[in-house]
Protein backbone atom coordinates (compact mmCIF):
# COMPACT_ATOMS: atom_id res chain seq x y z
CA UNK A 1 0.00 0.00 0.00
CA UNK A 2 1.10 3.62 -1.06
CA UNK A 3 -0.12 6.78 0.03
CA UNK A 4 -0.58 9.42 -2.26
CA UNK A 5 -1.80 12.75 -0.74
CA UNK A 6 -5.34 11.54 0.85
CA UNK A 7 -5.12 8.71 -1.44
CA UNK A 8 -4.17 5.23 -1.26
CA UNK A 9 -2.64 2.60 -4.19
CA UNK A 10 -3.08 -0.97 -3.12
CA UNK A 11 -1.09 -3.95 -5.16
CA UNK A 12 -2.17 -7.21 -4.71
CA UNK A 13 0.25 -9.54 -3.01
CA UNK A 14 1.59 -11.71 -6.39
CA UNK A 15 0.50 -14.97 -5.97
CA UNK A 16 2.48 -18.25 -5.38
CA UNK A 17 3.33 -19.99 -8.59
CA UNK A 18 0.64 -22.69 -9.51
CA UNK A 19 1.66 -25.94 -10.25
CA UNK A 20 0.47 -28.33 -13.21
CA UNK A 21 -2.68 -29.62 -11.92
CA UNK A 22 -3.80 -25.54 -10.98
CA UNK A 23 -3.19 -24.37 -13.93
CA UNK A 24 -5.35 -27.13 -15.77
CA UNK A 25 -7.84 -26.70 -13.78
CA UNK A 26 -8.07 -22.95 -14.72
CA UNK A 27 -7.67 -23.14 -17.99
CA UNK A 28 -9.89 -26.03 -18.22
CA UNK A 29 -13.00 -24.21 -16.90
CA UNK A 30 -16.23 -23.75 -19.82
CA UNK A 31 -15.37 -20.61 -20.99
CA UNK A 32 -17.40 -19.04 -23.59
CA UNK A 33 -14.61 -18.79 -25.86
CA UNK A 34 -16.23 -15.21 -26.79
CA UNK A 35 -16.82 -11.56 -25.73
CA UNK A 36 -19.54 -10.63 -23.42
CA UNK A 37 -23.07 -10.53 -24.61
CA UNK A 38 -22.93 -6.25 -23.65
CA UNK A 39 -20.84 -5.50 -26.01
CA UNK A 40 -23.07 -6.49 -28.84
CA UNK A 41 -21.94 -6.84 -32.71
CA UNK A 42 -19.03 -4.11 -31.55
CA UNK A 43 -15.93 -4.88 -33.20
CA UNK A 44 -13.05 -5.50 -30.38
CA UNK A 45 -9.62 -5.60 -31.76
CA UNK A 46 -7.97 -7.21 -28.80
CA UNK A 47 -10.55 -10.30 -29.23
CA UNK A 48 -9.82 -10.68 -32.98
CA UNK A 49 -5.99 -11.09 -31.94
CA UNK A 50 -6.59 -14.15 -28.97
CA UNK A 51 -9.67 -15.85 -30.65
CA UNK A 52 -7.43 -18.68 -32.16
CA UNK A 53 -4.89 -18.04 -29.69
CA UNK A 54 -3.72 -20.70 -26.83
CA UNK A 55 -1.85 -19.97 -23.64
CA UNK A 56 0.74 -23.02 -22.17
CA UNK A 57 2.15 -21.11 -19.34
CA UNK A 58 2.54 -18.65 -17.22
CA UNK A 59 5.69 -15.96 -15.80
CA UNK A 60 8.94 -15.34 -17.50
CA UNK A 61 12.75 -15.70 -15.52
CA UNK A 62 14.09 -13.25 -18.28
CA UNK A 63 14.15 -10.02 -15.94
CA UNK A 64 14.12 -6.95 -18.61
CA UNK A 65 14.06 -4.09 -16.63
CA UNK A 66 11.54 -1.99 -18.71
CA UNK A 67 8.32 -4.84 -18.36
CA UNK A 68 6.65 -5.87 -15.10
CA UNK A 69 5.68 -9.51 -15.76
CA UNK A 70 7.51 -10.82 -13.72
CA UNK A 71 5.54 -9.29 -10.78
CA UNK A 72 2.43 -10.02 -11.69
CA UNK A 73 2.99 -13.23 -12.82
CA UNK A 74 6.25 -14.49 -11.15
CA UNK A 75 9.72 -15.57 -12.11
CA UNK A 76 8.90 -19.30 -11.91
CA UNK A 77 7.65 -21.06 -15.04
CA UNK A 78 3.92 -22.51 -14.83
CA UNK A 79 3.68 -24.76 -16.94
CA UNK A 80 -0.04 -26.62 -18.57
CA UNK A 81 0.25 -30.55 -19.28
CA UNK A 82 -0.25 -31.77 -22.75
CA UNK A 83 -3.33 -32.77 -22.14
CA UNK A 84 -4.49 -29.63 -21.50
CA UNK A 85 -3.57 -27.49 -24.32
CA UNK A 86 -4.19 -29.93 -27.26
CA UNK A 87 -7.87 -29.75 -25.72
CA UNK A 88 -7.91 -26.59 -25.86
CA UNK A 89 -6.88 -26.60 -28.84
CA UNK A 90 -9.56 -29.17 -30.12
CA UNK A 91 -12.11 -27.15 -28.27
CA UNK A 92 -11.06 -23.81 -30.29
CA UNK A 93 -11.60 -26.29 -33.95
CA UNK A 94 -15.05 -27.41 -32.37
CA UNK A 95 -16.73 -24.28 -31.00
CA UNK A 96 -15.21 -20.80 -31.72
CA UNK A 97 -17.03 -19.52 -34.64
CA UNK A 98 -14.78 -18.52 -37.71
CA UNK A 99 -12.23 -21.03 -36.86
CA UNK A 100 -10.37 -21.89 -40.23
CA UNK A 101 -7.70 -24.15 -38.91
CA UNK A 102 -5.03 -21.47 -38.03
CA UNK A 103 -4.33 -21.48 -34.69
CA UNK A 104 -2.86 -17.59 -34.17
CA UNK A 105 -0.51 -18.29 -31.13
CA UNK A 106 0.65 -20.96 -28.96
CA UNK A 107 2.84 -19.66 -25.79
CA UNK A 108 2.83 -16.86 -23.18
CA UNK A 109 4.70 -14.25 -21.51
CA UNK A 110 7.51 -15.45 -23.94
CA UNK A 111 7.31 -18.29 -26.47
CA UNK A 112 9.87 -20.60 -25.78
CA UNK A 113 10.39 -20.94 -21.61
CA UNK A 114 7.73 -23.68 -21.28
CA UNK A 115 8.87 -26.09 -18.75
CA UNK A 116 12.28 -24.49 -18.21
CA UNK A 117 12.84 -24.77 -14.41
CA UNK A 118 15.66 -24.47 -12.31
CA UNK A 119 17.87 -27.56 -12.08
CA UNK A 120 17.78 -27.59 -8.37
CA UNK A 121 14.70 -26.98 -6.24
CA UNK A 122 16.87 -25.98 -3.12
CA UNK A 123 18.58 -23.13 -5.14
CA UNK A 124 15.25 -21.88 -6.67
CA UNK A 125 13.76 -21.18 -3.01
CA UNK A 126 16.83 -19.06 -1.78
CA UNK A 127 18.11 -17.37 -5.11
CA UNK A 128 17.25 -13.82 -5.79
CA UNK A 129 19.03 -13.08 -8.68
CA UNK A 130 16.23 -10.47 -10.63
CA UNK A 131 17.19 -12.26 -14.37
CA UNK A 132 17.85 -16.21 -14.90
CA UNK A 133 19.54 -15.52 -18.64
CA UNK A 134 21.55 -11.62 -18.05
CA UNK A 135 24.09 -11.17 -18.06
CA UNK A 136 24.76 -14.79 -18.87
CA UNK A 137 22.38 -17.47 -18.57
CA UNK A 138 22.53 -19.28 -15.11
CA UNK A 139 24.24 -22.49 -15.07
CA UNK A 140 20.97 -23.98 -13.12
CA UNK A 141 18.86 -22.99 -15.70
CA UNK A 142 17.30 -26.00 -17.86
CA UNK A 143 17.33 -24.72 -21.21
CA UNK A 144 15.94 -28.04 -22.41
CA UNK A 145 13.50 -27.23 -25.89
CA UNK A 146 12.27 -30.99 -26.03
CA UNK A 147 9.01 -30.86 -24.23
CA UNK A 148 7.95 -27.71 -26.18
CA UNK A 149 8.87 -29.55 -29.88
CA UNK A 150 7.19 -32.31 -28.87
CA UNK A 151 4.04 -29.99 -27.94
CA UNK A 152 4.33 -28.23 -31.13
CA UNK A 153 4.39 -31.73 -33.15
CA UNK A 154 1.61 -33.13 -31.18
CA UNK A 155 -0.89 -30.36 -31.48
CA UNK A 156 -0.01 -29.98 -35.39
CA UNK A 157 -1.41 -33.59 -35.50
CA UNK A 158 -4.63 -32.20 -34.30
CA UNK A 159 -6.75 -33.34 -36.70
CA UNK A 160 -8.49 -29.87 -38.20
CA UNK A 161 -5.27 -27.80 -37.41
CA UNK A 162 -3.79 -26.66 -40.96
CA UNK A 163 -1.14 -24.64 -38.62
CA UNK A 164 0.18 -23.05 -35.97
CA UNK A 165 2.09 -20.22 -35.90
CA UNK A 166 4.55 -18.72 -32.98
CA UNK A 167 3.60 -15.09 -32.11
CA UNK A 168 4.47 -14.97 -28.79
CA UNK A 169 8.22 -12.84 -28.28
CA UNK A 170 11.03 -15.31 -28.71
CA UNK A 171 13.86 -15.53 -25.95
CA UNK A 172 16.49 -16.02 -28.82
CA UNK A 173 19.57 -16.19 -26.55
CA UNK A 174 17.94 -19.49 -25.20
CA UNK A 175 16.70 -20.94 -28.74
CA UNK A 176 20.72 -20.45 -29.72
CA UNK A 177 20.78 -23.40 -27.65
CA UNK A 178 18.91 -25.68 -29.29
CA UNK A 179 19.75 -25.61 -33.10
CA UNK A 180 16.65 -28.65 -33.05
CA UNK A 181 14.19 -26.00 -31.69
CA UNK A 182 14.96 -23.53 -33.95
CA UNK A 183 14.46 -26.04 -37.32
CA UNK A 184 11.49 -26.53 -36.03
CA UNK A 185 10.14 -23.17 -35.68
CA UNK A 186 11.48 -22.42 -38.77
CA UNK A 187 10.26 -25.08 -41.01
CA UNK A 188 6.51 -25.37 -39.43
CA UNK A 189 5.83 -22.07 -37.30
CA UNK A 190 7.00 -18.96 -39.03
CA UNK A 191 4.49 -17.48 -41.81
CA UNK A 192 7.19 -15.03 -42.91
CA UNK A 193 7.95 -12.84 -40.56
CA UNK A 194 9.29 -13.23 -36.87
CA UNK A 195 9.41 -11.06 -34.41
CA UNK A 196 12.01 -10.66 -31.94
CA UNK A 197 13.16 -8.05 -29.24
CA UNK A 198 16.70 -7.02 -29.58
CA UNK A 199 15.55 -3.69 -27.98
CA UNK A 200 19.22 -1.75 -28.90
CA UNK A 201 22.43 -2.66 -30.19
CA UNK A 202 24.57 -0.65 -27.63
CA UNK A 203 26.13 -2.18 -24.05
CA UNK A 204 25.17 1.30 -22.75
CA UNK A 205 21.09 0.80 -22.52
CA UNK A 206 21.26 -3.05 -22.90
CA UNK A 207 22.88 -3.71 -19.34
CA UNK A 208 20.32 -1.14 -17.98
CA UNK A 209 17.40 -3.29 -19.80
CA UNK A 210 19.43 -6.41 -18.61
CA UNK A 211 19.22 -7.46 -22.14
CA UNK A 212 21.87 -9.82 -23.98
CA UNK A 213 24.21 -8.37 -26.29
CA UNK A 214 23.80 -7.68 -30.04
CA UNK A 215 26.00 -10.84 -30.96
CA UNK A 216 23.56 -13.15 -29.75
CA UNK A 217 21.18 -11.47 -31.97
CA UNK A 218 23.73 -12.01 -34.87
CA UNK A 219 23.96 -15.98 -34.11
CA UNK A 220 20.28 -16.26 -34.19
CA UNK A 221 20.23 -14.53 -37.27
CA UNK A 222 22.14 -16.87 -38.62
CA UNK A 223 20.49 -20.10 -37.33
CA UNK A 224 17.40 -18.63 -38.58
CA UNK A 225 18.57 -17.64 -42.10
CA UNK A 226 20.28 -21.45 -42.17
CA UNK A 227 17.36 -23.15 -40.87
CA UNK A 228 14.95 -21.54 -43.70
CA UNK A 229 17.03 -21.97 -46.11
CA UNK A 230 17.43 -25.85 -45.53
CA UNK A 231 13.65 -25.56 -45.45
CA UNK A 232 12.85 -23.24 -48.85
CA UNK A 233 11.63 -20.53 -47.60
CA UNK A 234 11.85 -17.17 -47.66
CA UNK A 235 11.84 -16.36 -43.89
CA UNK A 236 12.74 -12.41 -42.39
CA UNK A 237 13.16 -11.65 -38.95
CA UNK A 238 12.00 -8.21 -37.70
CA UNK A 239 13.48 -6.81 -34.60
CA UNK A 240 11.97 -4.47 -32.19
CA UNK A 241 14.02 -1.32 -30.66
CA UNK A 242 12.75 1.28 -27.72
CA UNK A 243 14.05 4.57 -27.73
CA UNK A 244 15.17 7.05 -25.11
CA UNK A 245 15.07 4.02 -22.35
CA UNK A 246 17.02 5.30 -19.13
CA UNK A 247 21.21 5.30 -20.00
CA UNK A 248 20.97 5.65 -23.53
CA UNK A 249 22.73 8.72 -24.68
CA UNK A 250 22.55 10.47 -28.26
CA UNK A 251 25.45 8.36 -29.67
CA UNK A 252 23.95 5.45 -28.60
CA UNK A 253 20.94 6.02 -30.94
CA UNK A 254 23.03 7.31 -33.66
CA UNK A 255 24.83 3.98 -33.16
CA UNK A 256 21.51 2.52 -33.66
CA UNK A 257 20.29 4.27 -36.52
CA UNK A 258 23.43 3.19 -38.55
CA UNK A 259 22.85 -0.26 -37.76
CA UNK A 260 19.08 -0.02 -38.78
CA UNK A 261 21.00 1.07 -42.08
CA UNK A 262 23.45 -0.87 -42.26
CA UNK A 263 21.33 -3.99 -42.03
CA UNK A 264 18.46 -2.91 -44.60
CA UNK A 265 16.20 -1.83 -41.86
CA UNK A 266 13.25 0.81 -42.03
CA UNK A 267 10.97 0.98 -38.94
CA UNK A 268 7.40 1.81 -38.89
CA UNK A 269 5.86 2.03 -36.37
CA UNK A 270 7.91 2.95 -33.01
CA UNK A 271 8.11 3.45 -29.13
CA UNK A 272 9.96 5.87 -27.03
CA UNK A 273 10.64 4.95 -23.45
CA UNK A 274 7.58 5.29 -20.63
CA UNK A 275 7.97 4.36 -17.28
CA UNK A 276 5.20 2.25 -16.15
CA UNK A 277 4.53 0.66 -12.68
CA UNK A 278 6.19 -2.04 -11.38
CA UNK A 279 9.48 -1.75 -13.02
CA UNK A 280 13.07 -1.18 -12.39
CA UNK A 281 13.78 1.16 -15.78
CA UNK A 282 10.89 3.70 -14.01
CA UNK A 283 12.82 3.82 -10.77
CA UNK A 284 15.98 4.61 -12.95
CA UNK A 285 14.33 6.95 -14.67
CA UNK A 286 12.99 8.97 -11.55
CA UNK A 287 15.88 7.89 -9.24
CA UNK A 288 19.01 8.61 -11.76
CA UNK A 289 20.55 5.86 -10.15
CA UNK A 290 21.24 2.62 -11.20
CA UNK A 291 19.03 -0.35 -8.25
CA UNK A 292 20.96 -2.82 -10.16
CA UNK A 293 23.92 -1.81 -8.19
CA UNK A 294 24.27 -0.71 -4.27
CA UNK A 295 22.62 2.55 -3.55
CA UNK A 296 25.10 4.34 -1.18
CA UNK A 297 25.12 8.49 -0.05
CA UNK A 298 28.31 9.27 -2.56
CA UNK A 299 29.28 7.05 -5.42
CA UNK A 300 26.22 5.24 -6.46
CA UNK A 301 25.86 4.52 -10.23
CA UNK A 302 24.09 7.54 -11.91
CA UNK A 303 21.79 6.60 -15.22
CA UNK A 304 21.26 9.30 -17.98
CA UNK A 305 17.87 9.43 -19.01
CA UNK A 306 16.29 11.37 -21.70
CA UNK A 307 13.40 13.47 -20.12
CA UNK A 308 12.67 16.58 -22.46
CA UNK A 309 10.67 16.41 -25.00
CA UNK A 310 12.92 17.96 -27.68
CA UNK A 311 15.69 15.08 -26.88
CA UNK A 312 13.23 12.17 -26.53
CA UNK A 313 11.51 13.74 -30.02
CA UNK A 314 15.70 13.27 -31.32
CA UNK A 315 15.81 9.66 -30.08
CA UNK A 316 12.74 8.59 -32.03
CA UNK A 317 13.83 10.25 -34.91
CA UNK A 318 17.22 8.00 -35.31
CA UNK A 319 15.13 5.34 -35.24
CA UNK A 320 12.96 7.03 -38.14
CA UNK A 321 16.21 7.98 -39.76
CA UNK A 322 14.32 7.04 -43.77
CA UNK A 323 11.62 9.67 -42.61
CA UNK A 324 12.31 12.90 -44.66
CA UNK A 325 10.36 15.00 -41.71
CA UNK A 326 13.30 14.08 -39.25
CA UNK A 327 16.25 14.83 -41.53
CA UNK A 328 16.11 18.37 -40.23
CA UNK A 329 16.65 17.73 -36.82
CA UNK A 330 19.17 14.90 -37.16
CA UNK A 331 21.14 16.64 -39.36
CA UNK A 332 21.37 19.34 -36.50
CA UNK A 333 22.17 16.83 -34.08
CA UNK A 334 24.92 15.16 -36.07
CA UNK A 335 26.42 18.66 -36.48
CA UNK A 336 26.38 19.66 -32.64
CA UNK A 337 28.10 15.92 -32.46
CA UNK A 338 30.72 16.32 -34.52
CA UNK A 339 29.76 13.98 -36.58
CA UNK A 340 29.04 16.08 -40.14
CA UNK A 341 30.63 13.39 -41.74
CA UNK A 342 27.57 11.45 -41.44
CA UNK A 343 25.51 13.61 -43.62
CA UNK A 344 25.59 13.01 -47.03
CA UNK A 345 24.92 10.59 -49.97
CA UNK A 346 27.35 7.71 -48.98
CA UNK A 347 25.87 4.27 -47.80
CA UNK A 348 28.11 4.84 -44.68
CA UNK A 349 26.21 8.32 -44.20
CA UNK A 350 22.75 8.12 -42.19
CA UNK A 351 21.14 11.42 -43.87
CA UNK A 352 21.18 13.10 -47.10
CA UNK A 353 22.16 16.99 -47.03
CA UNK A 354 19.11 17.78 -49.30
CA UNK A 355 15.58 18.20 -48.31
CA UNK A 356 12.16 16.82 -49.32
CA UNK A 357 9.51 19.63 -50.43
CA UNK A 358 5.92 17.89 -50.66
CA UNK A 359 6.50 13.91 -49.53
CA UNK A 360 8.45 11.49 -49.23
CA UNK A 361 11.20 10.81 -52.52
CA UNK A 362 9.65 14.90 -53.59
CA UNK A 363 13.53 16.56 -53.60
CA UNK A 364 13.67 20.12 -53.26
CA UNK A 365 16.13 20.51 -56.37
CA UNK A 366 17.47 17.85 -58.10
CA UNK A 367 21.43 16.54 -56.34
CA UNK A 368 23.70 14.05 -57.33
CA UNK A 369 23.25 12.61 -54.26
CA UNK A 370 19.95 11.64 -54.14
CA UNK A 371 19.41 8.11 -54.31
CA UNK A 372 17.55 6.65 -57.08
CA UNK A 373 14.35 4.57 -56.10
CA UNK A 374 14.53 1.27 -55.41
CA UNK A 375 12.24 -1.61 -54.91
CA UNK A 376 9.89 -2.22 -52.31
CA UNK A 377 9.19 -4.67 -49.78
CA UNK A 378 5.61 -4.80 -48.00
CA UNK A 379 5.26 -6.32 -45.31
CA UNK A 380 1.88 -6.42 -42.66
CA UNK A 381 2.51 -5.16 -39.63
CA UNK A 382 0.49 -5.83 -36.05
CA UNK A 383 -3.14 -4.07 -35.64
CA UNK A 384 -4.83 -3.25 -39.01
CA UNK A 385 -2.64 -4.44 -41.32
CA UNK A 386 -0.32 -1.42 -42.08
CA UNK A 387 1.86 -1.58 -44.57
CA UNK A 388 5.26 -0.07 -45.12
CA UNK A 389 7.74 0.39 -48.39
CA UNK A 390 11.45 -1.20 -47.93
CA UNK A 391 14.50 -2.33 -49.77
CA UNK A 392 13.79 -5.24 -51.68
CA UNK A 393 14.25 -8.50 -49.56
CA UNK A 394 14.52 -6.64 -46.09
CA UNK A 395 11.97 -6.32 -43.65
CA UNK A 396 10.55 -3.35 -41.86
CA UNK A 397 10.77 -4.28 -37.99
CA UNK A 398 8.41 -2.01 -35.42
CA UNK A 399 9.75 -1.35 -32.54
CA UNK A 400 8.24 -1.42 -29.17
Amino acid sequence: MQRHGDREVWLTTPPIPLTTAEMDGVYGLPYARAPHPSYGDARIPAWEMIRFSVNIMRGCFGGCSFCSITEHEGRIIQSRSEGSILKEIEEIRDKVKGFTGVISDMGGPTANMYRMTCKDPEIEKVCRRPSCVFPDICKNLNTDHSDLIQLYRKARAIPGVKKINIASGLRYDLAVRSPEYVKELVTHHVGGYLKIAPEHTEPGPLSKMMKPGIGTYDRFKEMFEKAAKAAGKKLYLIPYFIAAHPGTSDEDMMNLALWLKRNGFKADQVQTYLPSPMALATAMYHSDRNPLRPIRREGSETVFSAKGLKQRRLHKAFLRYHDPENWPVLRDALKAMGRSDLIGPGEHQLVPAWQTTGGMGKADKPGADRPKPGKTFYTQQAGKGRRTPAKAGKPTGRAR
